[in-house]
This record gives C-alpha cells, structure tokens and sequence, in this order.
C-alpha cells in the first residue's frame, strides 16, 4: 500500500488563503525582565570618611571612603575642588580621577586650602548616587624665619617669621 501511495500525485496547495493579521509584538517588558535577571543593580552611594590625622601635606590630600553593601563595584570617581568663600564657588574647576581602591592620594594642591570632595561608585549597570561631601585642608607651608630681626641674649632669643600662607595658621610649633 504504501508504494501506491508514493506513486500518486500529490496537490499541496491550499485551497484557501490563511488570513493572518499584521500585528506587532511589543516585547520590550520581557526584554527588559530577561535582562534584568542577569543584571548587577547599580551601587549605593559610598560613604566619604572624614579627613584622618597626618592625611596632609603641604601640597597633597590623603583621601579614604567606604561602601557599606556588598555592591559589585568596579571602580570609584573621585571628585574634588577647592572651597571658596567668594559667590561664585560653583564655577571653580572640579577635578575627576577614576580609582579602583577606597583611598586615594591627591598631589599637586595649594598649601593651607580647603578642598571639598565626594565620591560615586560605578559598575556595569551604572553610577551611585554620590556621597556626602567632606571638606579636606592642607597642611600651611613653612613660614619664612626674618633673619634681620632675630635678636638674643644669654637667656632668651627672639626669632621672627611671617606666614606664607593666604589663609591664617592656627598655630606653630617652634623647636630648639
């Protein structure tokens, strides 16, 4: 029976059209689900740690912060710019670096400033929100000793100097 079969001439056409609609499936909800299952959510914001004693020198900041989550966190945005009592503090030139630890040691500053600085977390699926903003200062260079004016006697000695320094210095500690 089946060798008659074969040898029969078969007509596959149909003899309707099928009558489909033209309709677009919008699928981005399960897009946006199917990635999202395999996606890292974005970190939380890091925490800026207050500046730590002999973080400072004259001309360089020793930065520290944390993150307080277990975010998957590829690298941070550090962001600083000196602080300025004049109105226009917003457009004074903000400086980014990008680092991969939780500290970070900025060279190249003036002596005796304050500098504001905050900083993002970032991964594949974005950038945190930033963290508070800590106010770092400098260590005041070196004061200039006035040599002309420097006068002694068998007991005591009187030793000038003038500060260097555009801000005022606390203190000194002047050493034998």
């Amino acid at each position: 029976r089946l060798e008659e079969f074969l040898k029969k001439e078969v007509d596959l056409e149909l003899s309707t059209l099928p009558d489909f609609e033209e309709r677009v499936i919008d699928v981005s909800e399960v897009e946006q689900l199917m990635n999202s299952i395999n996606a890292i959510p974005a970190p939380c914001a890091p925490v800026i740690n207050p500046q730590a004693p002999n973080a400072a020198t004259g001309t360089s900041l020793r930065v520290c912060w944390s993150l307080f989550s277990d975010d998957t966190v590829e690298c941070y945005q550090l962001c600083y710019k000196p602080v300025s009592n004049e109105r226009h503090s917003d457009e004074q030139a903000e400086h980014t670096l990008k680092v991969k630890e939780t500290y970070c040691t900025i060279t190249d500053l003036l002596p005796n400033t304050q500098y504001e600085f905050w900083v993002s977390a970032l991964n594949a699926s974005g950038i945190s929100p930033p963290s508070e903003r800590a106010v770092y200062i400098t260590a005041p260079s070196p004061p200039t000793i006035k040599n002309k004016k420097i006068q002694s006697c068998e007991n005591a000695a009187l030793v000038c100097w003038e500060s260097r320094d555009i801000n005022p210095v606390d203190s000194y500690t002047v050493e034998l």
